[in-house]
């Protein structure tokens, strides 16, 4: 017992509680407990500071880094936000929300326009396009349509993968005999 003392705190309770209450390990007493608790402080110099802003008919938290805020975006990932906003010529140390209208601009351009903005073809997530064979980058509400577009696409014309995504099967390949049978009836039943 003097061996495990010292990792045991004895609280000042009052007689009502039970005796297995009387001890507690020392990571539970409130006193012994160092607590942070971190904010964001505007500064005065920031009275424009912005809590949400609209970029790309998203809503975009203001009180986070711009790099990771601007991946809020669909069709936006941490590498081309982070190329966006060197490109622009912002600091990526500061929130979206500190951002003025004219760096914000510069940076939803750079990224709708990646091209003239010498982005390498690599970079973008629409590549050698099906209908008009470029390269471009789809953003927010674009995205649901070129996906549902290439689905109906590899639906039309009857390929393997439009197949299983219209019977609701896996479509790369996975072994479907005992997993994915959420939703599906279980089939064999015992006779009597």
């Amino acid at each position: 017992m003097a061996a495990h003392a010292r990792h045991i705190v004895r609280q000042d309770t009052p007689s009502t509680r039970s005796n297995k209450d009387d001890y507690r390990p020392a990571s539970l007493d409130t006193r012994s407990r160092n607590s942070f608790i971190m904010s964001l402080v505007v500064p005065e110099a920031h009275q424009q500071f912005q809590h949400i802003l609209r970029l790309l008919n998203t809503n975009v938290d203001g009180r986070i880094k711009i790099m990771f805020a601007l991946t809020q975006i669909r069709g936006v990932g941490r590498r081309l936000a982070n190329v966006a906003c060197k490109k622009a010529d912002v600091d990526l140390n500061k929130r979206a929300g500190e951002l003025n209208p004219d760096e914000l601009e510069r940076i939803v351009t750079i990224i709708q326009n990646p091209a003239q903005f010498k982005i390498p073809a690599w970079f973008l997530n629409r590549q050698r396009d099906i209908v008009d064979g470029k390269s471009y980058q789809v953003l927010s509400n674009g995205l649901d349509s070129k996906l549902r577009e290439d689905l109906e696409r590899l639906k039309k014309i009857r390929a393997h993968r439009g197949l299983r995504h219209y019977w609701g099967l896996r479509v790369r390949g996975q072994h479907t005999k005992t997993t994915g049978r959420r939703g599906k009836t279980v089939g064999v039943s015992k006779k009597k």
